[in-house]
């Protein structure tokens, strides 16, 4: 009876756990190859890859009966990243590999017939529990590499193929470890294509992108089409406060999980943008599946998701984002295991005024009747729109603008800005558990959004003559809050007030 150990480790949500597969091989009985530990399809179809790699890389593949169990039994385990430690077990347990090495490593890899080496998703998290594990090192496919180098305190070891591994582990060749510094390949980032610069006049537009940036508020942008809704969006990233290294990570998490990373990519250095079309399911937002994947919310987390044509989204998926814009994460239930994916996120919205797109086009004429426009307002839905603080309307830029020498700030400069007033929050809020303004809770609103008599006219004729519900009244305050603190401004003035009436067009319009 031969008995063999080897280390792995598989995904649940954007963690890794650890998995030890266990190789049994019994000299009596007849021929049978079984797998247990709840494989799904493509853990179970690894025998006949695991078979070809080892008769194509020279090793003998065992005639008797085996069996290969992965602990913890009650967890499915999904994905090809066994080939590489069940062929090493099986070649362990029939004593053509003699080495006691093998425990001082964690495995993984997927194996091709021919004994090379594939890639597998979710490196960074599976090295993370490695250095958890205090193993010495990671034994994984070269094209992962680069992403599990960044992780300090653990060696890694990038494979080409079986046979390397094995003559590694005997001793036969020597590799020497990757490293790549976290610090130098997070400066090297944070470089952004796109520029404010970019944007000819829209200067309405541009500084109502600054005070969602500068207090974490979600904004809507209205307007016809080909006003420049989706360039401006696509700039939103470049202003947003600059990335801790925590956050970088973390986002590498999800997108190393989501098999998003190339091969040269070591760490997501630039805040996300996500752009999902408006035929998208539930599913595919929010995460889930049937072998459940993070969703667009989660691939956005740190960055921004961008909805054009904002009512278009089925009703049930924009639904769907209510709780995890609240709460910053999102988590998926299934029978056997609950999943925890992040998403905290600037949700984008972007949509026409009616269904023909030119009700306040300068340019063109709006055919849609009344009826018409009511069917088409009353598709945004409410509970959504109240959790959108910032409303703003882009209008098409005219010849005047388009042929002016005179350019906006360029991103650096509004990031400098919005950094500084994340600065103010962040002291504000030191104790509490709210990051910026957009997250204060009613009773930090009654604290740090106090009015002088002026203002609470200006607030009253507000709800008065707009007829404002509850919620949008708080949602004044709170952008009122930051756009005090872009002024570096202790108080709440009239005029902050009146900024931010001039983001609530919807409340108008409707």
């Amino acid at each position: 009876n031969m008995l063999a150990k080897v280390m792995s480790g598989a995904l649940l949500g954007i963690d890794a756990y650890e998995v030890s597969v266990e190789v049994d091989i019994i000299n009596r009985g007849l021929p049978v190859f079984t797998m247990v530990g709840l494989p799904d399809g493509a853990v179970k179809e690894g025998k006949e890859r695991i078979r070809s790699a080892l008769k194509n890389s020279g090793f003998d593949f065992p005639t008797n009966r085996t069996t290969i169990n992965l602990a913890p039994a009650d967890i499915k385990k999904e994905g090809a990243a066994f080939d590489l430690p069940i062929a090493l077990g099986i070649i362990q347990a029939t004593r053509q590999l003699k080495t006691s090495i093998l425990k001082d490593y964690l495995v993984v890899g997927e194996l091709a017939l021919s004994g090379k080496l594939r890639p597998v998703k979710g490196v960074l998290p599976l090295t993370l529990l490695a250095r958890r594990l205090k193993k010495k090192g990671i034994l994984l496919p070269m094209e992962n590499a680069r992403e599990a180098g960044v992780v300090e305190g653990i060696d890694t070891y990038p494979l080409v193929s079986l046979s390397q591994a094995v003559s590694f582990l005997t001793g036969g060749i020597g590799i020497e470890p990757l490293k790549i510094s976290l610090q130098d390949a997070f400066a090297a980032g944070n470089v952004y294509e796109d520029d404010f610069t970019d944007t000819l006049g829209q200067e309405q537009a541009k500084r109502a992108l600054e005070v969602a940036a500068a207090g974490g508020h979600n904004i809507l942008m209205i307007g016809p089409p080909g006003a420049g809704k989706t360039m401006l969006a696509r700039r939103l990233p470049t202003i947003l406060p600059d990335m801790t290294l925590e956050d970088a990570i973390e986002i590498t998490k999800i997108h190393s999980v989501s098999g998003l990373l190339d091969s040269r990519q070591v760490l997501v250095t630039e805040r996300p943008f996500r752009t999902p079309h408006h035929t998208i399911s539930d599913a595919g937002m929010i995460g889930g599946g049937h072998t459940p994947r993070p969703g667009e919310i989660s691939l956005a987390h740190n960055g921004v998701l961008f909805l054009d044509e904002f009512p278009e989204f089925r009703k049930n998926v924009l639904e769907s984002l209510r709780q995890p814009l609240e709460d910053g994460k999102v988590t998926i239930s299934r029978s056997v295991v609950s999943l925890t994916y992040p998403s905290s996120l600037m949700l984008v919205g972007a949509s026409n005024m009616c269904d023909c797109g030119h009700m306040g086009d300068p340019r063109k004429e709006c055919r849609c009747t009344p009826s018409q426009i009511h069917r088409y307002r009353s598709k945004f839905s409410g509970p959504l729109l109240d959790r959108i603080d910032i409303h703003c309307e882009v209008s098409p830029v005219n010849f005047k603008e388009l042929s002016e020498e005179r350019k906006g700030d360029p991103s650096a400069v509004i990031r400098k800005r919005v950094n500084d007033a994340r600065r103010i929050q962040t002291e504000r809020y030191r104790d509490k558990r709210v990051f910026c303004n957009s997250r204060m809770n009613p009773k930090q609103i009654k604290k740090y959004c106090e009015v002088d008599s002026e203002g609470k006219k200006l607030l009253e004729l507000a709800v008065n003559k707009l007829g404002l519900s509850a919620r949008a009244y708080t949602r004044l305050l709170k952008v009122s809050r930051t756009i005090a603190d872009l002024a570096a401004d202790e108080k709440i003035r009239p005029n902050h007030i009146s900024e931010a009436i001039q983001y609530r067009t919807f409340d108008r319009s409707l």
